[in-house]
């Protein structure tokens, strides 16, 4: 019988990180190491489990303003920097389809958590929703964040909405990504300190180098699969929430109507919320809002 790895957490010194971090009140900084990997991860609060996966390009930061009204409500929250972001250390560059989504188990299984809820946004939805098709045991509710249903029927009108993916795709190190923040993804311009903290980590090689190696080795396979219809032969077991932005274009209501008809073929409990006012950064347009939908999902959907 194998033995199996052992898992080691020990608190960090946000003060020692390199490049320095963000700050953020509240939140407790944790090195949680599993086979190949270092991750960081910023908690805060007690009881039931909530699990915080965040978009491209940010990182834990990105729930700053979410985490804490989660965590005030009885909950114990977890924002992990996922492999190729933030601060999280990872002994080997690739990735696979499937990479982040066996990080997250590991770091499941390290933490001592069984089953949690789940909230996620952008490119860190990919991995959630992997994890709720292929082990729906581990998640009680689900909220995916400026994402659609990965079993919506494609449209030219979807188009729009992967107009970002080239310059990923082909991103050379040390391009600047501040035009991922622009006015076409959020609703009101961020100040430059925001992006400042939200790009921080670029500064690091592995980190930049990531960049790549996500989009190829995870986005565009599981986009592969979306387009050939995998999920629409899948069934979607776990009750799941879509919030979108309504200034988050191509993504509109209207749009949702038409390549996601009759849901309840593909899902037991899936439903959809609009959030006036925000875009694709909807944790930074409405952080509150954002707040109160997942808190109203995980109370009505567990």
């Amino acid at each position: 019988m194998d033995t199996p790895e052992p898992h080691h957490i020990r608190p960090a010194n946000q003060a020692t990180w390199s490049p320095p971090m963000p700050e953020a009140a509240g939140f407790e900084h944790l090195v949680v190491e599993t086979p190949g990997l270092r991750s960081h991860v910023a908690a805060m609060g007690e009881g039931d489990p909530v699990v915080l996966l965040h978009g491209f390009p940010q990182h834990w930061w990105q729930w700053r303003e979410v985490a804490p009204v989660i965590a005030a409500e009885g909950h114990r929250v977890y924002c992990p920097d996922l492999r190729g972001a933030g601060w999280t250390v990872a002994d080997d560059p690739r990735v696979e389809r499937e990479t982040r989504l066996r990080d997250l188990l590991a770091l499941y299984d390290a933490l001592g958590i069984e089953r949690a809820h789940l909230l996620s946004h952008d490119m860190g939805a990919i991995t959630a929703i992997q994890l709720t098709y292929d082990h729906p045991e581990r998640v009680r509710a689900a909220v995916q964040l400026s994402v659609p249903p990965f079993f919506m029927s494609f449209s030219p009108r979807s188009m729009p909405g992967f107009r970002h993916l080239p310059a990923f795709i082909w991103h050379e190190p040390g391009a600047s990504l501040r035009g991922t923040f622009s006015e076409a993804y959020v609703a009101h311009p961020l100040p430059e300190e925001t992006i400042d903290a939200h790009l921080a980590p670029m500064a690091l090689p592995a980190i930049d180098g990531a960049v790549r190696p996500l989009t190829r080795g995870m986005i565009l396979r599981e986009a592969r699969r979306m387009a050939g219809g995998t999920y629409r032969r899948k069934r979607l077991t776990v009750p799941t929430l879509v919030v979108l932005g309504r200034k988050d274009r191509p993504w509109t209501e209207d749009l949702m109507a038409r390549t996601c008809r009759k849901p309840e073929r593909y899902a037991d409990r899936l439903e959809f919320a609009y959030v006036d006012d925000a875009a694709h950064f909807i944790t930074d347009d409405a952080p509150e809002a954002v707040a109160r939908l997942a808190l109203d999902w995980f109370a009505r959907a567990a």
